[in-house]
């Protein structure tokens, strides 16, 4: 980065794993203090343990971010202790594979409280903050699912949709404040233990479809954030070029997505019915990588080449053909 942020204090949620430990870890590196915020106590502590050697200052603080008095401590803790908040980045999330109708309702509604109401909590909790000190950086991950949804995944497109939509209307609310900057990063598909630890009512295996980026690249784009703060950002060529086939042909870009994705995302393995980390922690050894970017293809089609080779040419069909006059429509 271009300047220490020794002195920030960043808040992270979901921090015990994955893109939140990935981004703790980075924040470190320069300087930051950093509040680690998941469910995994003494998950907590071991990346507490790995800020401090980076050259950060760490506190973790054990939160259910689906529980807004929790999340309210958390951040009543940070002040208590650091007596400010700069940057706080909601990145706790959770996902359920398969198709709408075989998704239990109560799973269903898990996804939208952990990936939605999380997030309210969190605003709710930094929000006043930010405006009693005059400053402060939130940063949502709303993944590029966001921006394109996908298929077997109702309730996490339907999330991160929603983020979307909370996060504009929050930068709305905040334009007397020139110095409160509320961003959204949109990931595509990132090597963290996500896969792993999504529910599953889809019968196949969840596996991450190619091409897969580092958890570390995103953590770069929440630090570029801060330094400047942007509204939205993409994170993955894969999921730029989707965005661009869905503005410009937005029919091929549904069909391309569902197909591709679909292919993509289950492997043709059966698996039994899983409620994945929805209500309960993993205890595993995953931390900051899935695993998924090791051998020569990681499961799936490799969802860039075949977005360039079967996007490309009918989106510039799509682009060049002439618009016909209404009445020749009907």
């Amino acid at each position: 980065m271009s300047r220490s942020f020794s002195g920030l204090v960043a808040v992270i949620t979901g921090a015990s794993s994955g893109i939140g430990r990935a981004t703790a870890h980075a924040f470190a590196r320069q300087g930051a203090t950093v509040i680690l915020a998941a469910r995994r106590a003494e998950r907590l502590e071991d990346v507490a343990r790995e800020c401090e050697s980076l050259g950060g200052r760490a506190l973790p603080v054990p939160t259910d971010v689906t529980r807004e008095e929790q999340v309210q401590d958390l951040a009543r803790q940070t002040l208590d202790r650091f007596g400010r908040i700069d940057v706080w980045f909601n990145n706790a999330g959770v996902g359920v594979f398969g198709r709408f109708k075989d998704i239990p309702s109560d799973v269903w509604r898990r996804v939208i409280d952990i990936n939605l109401f999380g997030y309210v909590h969190g605003a709710r909790a930094v929000m006043p903050v930010f405006r009693r000190q005059g400053h402060g950086v939130l940063i949502n991950n709303a993944s590029i699912v966001g921006r394109l949804a996908k298929p077997d995944s109702t309730a996490y497109a339907t999330s991160k949709f929603a983020i979307r939509g909370f996060a504009e209307a929050l930068r709305q609310e905040v334009l007397d404040q020139p110095d409160i900057h509320i961003c959204t990063i949109l990931p595509a598909v990132i090597d963290t233990p996500f896969f792993h630890h999504a529910a599953n009512f889809s019968h196949h295996n969840v596996r991450a479809a190619p091409p897969v980026y580092t958890p570390e690249k995103v953590a770069r784009t929440v630090l570029g954030l801060v330094q400047r703060p942007r509204a939205e950002v993409i994170i993955g060529g894969a999921g730029k070029f989707g965005a661009v086939l869905k503005r410009v042909a937005p029919s091929l870009g549904t069909r391309l997505n569902a197909r591709a994705l679909n292919y993509g995302f289950l492997s043709n393995e059966p698996s039994g019915e899983t409620t994945g980390t929805l209500f309960e922690p993993a205890r595993d050894r995953f931390t900051v990588r899935g695993d998924w970017r090791k051998g020569p293809n990681n499961g799936g089609v490799p969802l860039l080449a075949t977005l360039a080779l079967i996007g490309i040419p009918l989106a510039l069909a799509a682009w060049k053909q002439p618009s016909l006059p209404m009445h020749r429509r009907r």
